[in-house]
């Protein structure tokens, strides 16, 4: 008599077991979805029924343990060794997959800095502290299509944009006008200038600034923009400015800011 495996390793589907260990490779939902050309909506519909299986609440604990089980080898088996690669994509994928993957170091690495020191506004441990827990990967709703993508990204970049300008100009008060609930939580607004004229204000006059990356971060209790700009100012000729947002209402808000 065949017996139907519903919990634990043994019902996890190969695909489900392909997202998994993309998950502990550092990707997210929406980073996966895009290496395997697939919407975030499928990917999120693999987790959860990963997730139920594997009767955890965490992606990344159900992704662990799929690691444990396998023998903790993070490079074996290939995670694209299933049917969402297209044939003669093969080579292409993993190019895609390297773009989307973070640029800085392990995708996993880096969140875990995260978690451990939260969001800090220029070395100094200021707003944002919503990340000081894991990312847990939720279901979202499916997007429409690649164009309101596109119109989101570009909105949120220009707002984290925009917020820096502010910072450039020394309007301290209009910046935190425009910061979100959760930094104004943790922070006054005497605080937050008080800190901008010690941090901000030596770097000088904004020489240049370009943007390096926009990606969606997932976490409790929704998901977050993280924005970075490659910038030049006129005492620091080298430095990274990363802006974390949350959506309140149809506005996106300022909720992390650092440079370094």
């Amino acid at each position: 008599m065949n017996v139907r495996v519903t919990h634990g390793y043994g019902a996890l589907t190969e695909r489900e077991k392909q997202t998994l260990r993309l998950i502990v490779r550092g990707h997210d939902a929406k980073s996966i979805a895009r290496s395997l050309g697939l919407s975030v909506h499928t990917i999120n519909e693999r987790l959860r029924d990963a997730r139920r299986k594997m009767a955890v609440s965490s992606s990344r604990e159900a992704a662990r343990l799929l690691l444990d089980t396998e023998g903790g080898d993070l490079h074996s088996p290939d995670p694209n060794s299933v049917g969402d690669t297209k044939i003669g994509e093969a080579a292409a994928r993993r190019d895609v997959e390297q773009a989307a993957a973070p640029t800085d170091g392990a995708g996993r690495t880096r969140r875990l800095a995260w978690i451990t020191t939260g969001v800090a506004l220029m070395t100094i441990m200021l707003g944002f502290l919503a990340l000081t827990m894991l990312p847990q990967l939720e279901a979202t709703p499916p997007q429409s299509s690649s164009a309101a993508d596109e119109a989101t990204d570009a909105a949120v970049v220009e707002t984290a944009r925009q917020w820096l300008v502010l910072l450039d100009q020394g309007r301290w008060d209009d910046s935190y006008a425009l910061t979100g609930e959760a930094f104004r939580k943790l922070n006054t607004r005497q605080i937050w200038a008080a800190a901008s004229e010690k941090v901000r204000a030596p770097l000088g006059a904004m020489v240049s600034r370009v943007l390096i990356s926009e990606e969606n971060l997932p976490a409790p209790p929704s998901s977050y923009e993280v924005v970075k700009f490659r910038t030049s100012f006129a005492n620091k000729k080298d430095a990274v400015e990363t802006v974390t947002l949350d959506r309140e209402g149809n506005q996106w808000r300022v909720v992390g800011v650092t440079v370094g």
